[in-house]
């Protein structure tokens, strides 16, 4: 059974406390925390928005978030987590605003603050230099940057340099929450603590990688947004990108913070982009038309953005094939995948290891063996092996896996991504945030396949909401003899 650990007392001001992030994961993810014992009931967890909210109603919001996503509703447990709440009226953007205020509320000098920006990217910096001013940017403060920190290298860049004027890099945490999900966190140990799979983790012995991020839902209220950004720099530029790094990294030296994440940067640095001709053949961009959800009709893209908004070349599907230029993985092809509206939410990472030398079993039917990371929803590592059926009539073959289910093996509710990196932050554990030069090598590589895109001319392609993606997809894979792996068919 997994113990938790009390972390030191903190304080954490959430600004954009009211916003859907704080709503649906934040609040939730320390209401959790307290339940199970890792906040000591000192803390102050304050919440920092323009809404024009006294504190009782803040908590009313706080409470109706956390027990839509806990199954923990004593009303003794909520009131004595309530306790820790507080609310504060600050624009951020506004210069008299009050921020002598904040400070009061809470003990800088006395325990870690951490100021997490659940807001939009384009107030980090003006939000961090009134801390600074104010005198909040202590030895104590962490700065927690929400994704995606800027549109492109040179907005990222921007974001960097201002953040780092105010908080040194060890105090900056960027944050994505694809690498606090257990099966993620788990990629280091599978390779470096088995003896079994580190050896055959190469060119010599694996076929080639896909990496899958499938969303079921639409643009759930963020079409603004969503539609300035597209799939590309919503999702490839952190989660996809990042699940690579940790796929493909070589082992670091140890597991301090700095030597995994330069082990990361190396891959980005190594992996292969795109011109305007390659991005043709290795690419696909698309957008959802009308289809269904499940037995429901649902509306096309473009009929859910703004009436304003009469046409969009915006992606909201990417599928692409590339490699890493090093000795490791030379000749190995990555395919990597996103896509809003597609039939099911799953997130897996597949290693698709050669087949046999010699086809032994020539009259049977025999796949190559596979490893497949579940991500989500349910959690899990399977090795396929080919196993012999049984029962007479000749000699038949059927691939079947062995099964480290999560949910089987760990009765116990383990801490969901938020949780386990926001008691990160309370540490000092930098190991799972992504440095600055990180997120910029990151930024490097889209823009060039952005800019492949633009000079290229490629059409964006459809796919109807509810199915597996374009055609285009499928036929990436086809044209190599392979086909993505459909495991939760």
């Amino acid at each position: 059974m997994a113990k938790f650990i009390p972390v030191e007392p903190f304080d954490i001001v959430i600004f954009g406390g009211t916003g859907d992030l704080s709503r649906r994961k934040l609040l939730p993810a320390l209401f959790h925390r307290f339940l199970d014992g890792q906040l000591d009931g000192t803390n102050k967890i304050i919440g920092a928005a323009r809404a024009k909210l006294d504190r009782s109603e803040f908590v009313a919001m706080a409470k109706e978030a956390c027990f839509a996503a806990s199954q923990e509703r004593q009303e003794n447990k909520w009131n004595k987590f309530a306790t820790l709440l507080d609310y504060i009226i600050i624009d951020t953007t506004d210069a008299g605003a009050n921020w002598h205020g904040l400070k009061a509320r809470l003990n800088t000098d006395e325990r870690p603050v951490i100021y997490y920006m659940a807001t939009t990217p384009y107030i980090y910096v003006d939000t961090c230099r009134a801390l600074g001013k104010a005198g909040l940017n202590t030895s104590n403060a962490r700065l927690v940057l929400e994704k995606p920190i800027g549109t492109d290298l040179a907005s990222a860049r921007a974001i960097n340099d201002g953040v780092g004027e105010i908080f040194p890099e060890n105090a900056i945490f960027r944050i994505d929450h694809y690498l606090g999900k257990e099966t993620v966190q788990n990629l280091m140990v599978l390779r470096f603590a088995n003896t079994l799979f580190e050896p055959l983790w190469s060119h010599n012995n694996v076929d080639h990688v896909q990496i899958t991020v499938a969303e079921d839902i639409g643009l759930e209220g963020r079409a603004g947004y969503y539609d300035r950004s597209g799939a590309v720099r919503d999702m490839v530029q952190n989660h996809l990108l990042q699940l690579l790094c940790l796929t493909a990294m070589e082992p670091p030296n140890s597991l301090d913070a700095d030597e995994i994440r330069t082990e990361k940067i190396k891959v980005l640095k190594a992996l292969k982009g795109f011109d305007t001709n390659t991005v043709k053949s290795n690419t696909v961009r698309a957008q959802y038309t009308a289809g269904m959800d499940g037995d429901k009709p649902v509306s096309g893209y473009l009929d859910t953005l703004p009436a304003d908004i009469k046409t969009s070349q915006t992606e909201t599907f990417v599928a692409f094939k590339t490699e890493i230029k090093n000795w490791r993985w030379a000749g190995v092809p990555f395919y990597l995948r996103t896509g809003k509206r597609m039939a099911s939410r799953h997130s897996e990472i597949v290693i698709q290891f050669k087949p046999t030398p010699h086809a032994l079993f020539e009259n049977a039917r025999s796949e190559a063996n596979r490893l497949v990371i579940r991500l989500q929803p349910d959690e899990g590592v399977r090795l396929y092996m080919q196993i012999k059926e049984p029962g007479p009539g000749g000699l038949r073959i059927k691939s079947l896996p062995l099964n480290l289910s999560y949910a089987d093996n760990f009765s116990v509710r383990y801490p969901d991504a938020y949780e386990r990196l926001l008691m990160d932050i309370v540490r000092g554990n930098l190991a799972l945030f992504m440095r600055r030069d990180e997120v910029e090598a990151a930024w490097t590589w889209v823009d060039n396949l952005l800019t492949s895109w633009e000079g290229s001319g490629q059409p964006i392609e459809t796919y109807a909401a509810g199915t597996q993606g374009p055609m285009q997809s499928a036929m990436l894979m086809d044209r190599d003899g392979r086909k993505w792996w459909e495991s939760h068919l």
